[in-house]
């Protein structure tokens, strides 16, 4: 992203609304577009909505783990409901302004969500960690109370910081140009019609996501470390193939999210592009959210089985 100097005040417009092009450039797919996204709004409510209310009346399901699960697919819901019903909105009307301060709301959920899953990812590393590497002591330090409090902790952390983070973008000048090409209002796109230098806020979005981010990501990938050094210590085979199945589910989720985040707010402004950023848009915001119940529920017998009790009744 180019840092322009600021311009006089007469080339300044005060914007009270944006225009998001989501899919704009390609008119003759729209009904098709609206059909697509509509079909995967509903999948990704339903599936998760169902291991929610499982993870929440099954008495075989009440561990950390399924604790954790349930809060994890409550967050999913929430996380699209953010952005998937305001693109079936315009992609119906073809009405797609957005005022400023819908925008500047719409963006502060979608960054608030979005800290709370990678907190939550790294809270269900944790208790992966403390199961299989530390059996004997699991039962007294997830107990019921520390689960609470962790994933209170995942839900409200990001609050501050993210609300601060908007208000600092939105209180900048914006140029003439009010259409973001983009189908949410992301930070990359919002700034980039900004007007003045936005260096600072560049880098605050940097200092951001390497916190929020590389962070958790990092305390996972030493968690699975520690994790599978254990696993292969283990005797039997039988033993072994369990304890991976069981964290083969999270892991899978944990590189699909991480991976599609890191590359959009952590890769260099110079590789930015309007179209690799709404694809990557894609693969976290809907994609992931619609494969994390197949991944989990497929991959896990317990969940099965509450399923099927939960259909036979």
């Amino acid at each position: 992203m180019k840092h322009q100097e600021k311009p006089p005040e007469d080339n300044l417009t005060e914007l009270i609304e944006f225009v998001l092009l989501d899919f704009a450039d390609v008119p003759h797919l729209q009904w098709l577009l609206f059909g697509l996204f509509l079909v995967i709004y509903i999948i990704i409510v339903m599936s998760n909505g169902i291991i929610f209310l499982i993870t929440k009346l099954d008495p075989s399901l009440q561990t950390p783990m399924y604790f954790f699960l349930g809060n994890f697919s409550f967050l999913e819901i929430c996380y699209v409901s953010v952005t998937l019903p305001r693109m079936l909105m315009n992609l119906w009307t073809q009405r797609r302004t957005i005022s400023l301060v819908a925008c500047a709301t719409q963006m502060c959920c979608i960054l608030v969500l979005g800290t709370t899953e990678c907190f939550l990812l790294a809270v269900m590393a944790y208790d992966r960690y403390m199961a299989i590497c530390n059996p004997l002591h699991y039962p007294l330090t997830m107990n019921h109370k520390t689960c609470i409090q962790l994933a209170t902790g995942s839900w409200i952390s990001g609050i501050p910081v993210q609300i601060g983070q908007t208000v600092q973008i939105f209180s900048l000048p914006f140029c003439d140009s009010n259409l973001i090409d983009h189908f949410f209002c992301d930070i990359p796109p919002v700034l980039k019609l900004a007007c003045g230098n936005t260096f600072v806020n560049e880098m605050m979005v940097y200092i951001v996501a390497v916190l929020i981010v590389s962070v958790p990501f990092l305390l996972i990938l030493i968690s699975y470390g520690k994790i599978i050094s254990t696993i292969l210590k283990l005797h039997s085979a039988t033993s072994r193939a369990k304890a991976f199945s069981t964290c083969s589910s999270h892991l899978t989720v944990v590189v699909l999210f991480f991976g599609s985040a890191i590359i959009t707010y952590l890769r260099p402004k110079a590789s930015h592009s309007a179209r690799i950023d709404k694809v990557l848009s894609l693969f976290y915001t809907v994609v992931t959210p619609m494969f994390n119940p197949l991944i989990y529920s497929l991959r896990n017998k317990e969940v099965i089985t509450a399923l099927r009790k939960l259909l036979c009744k």
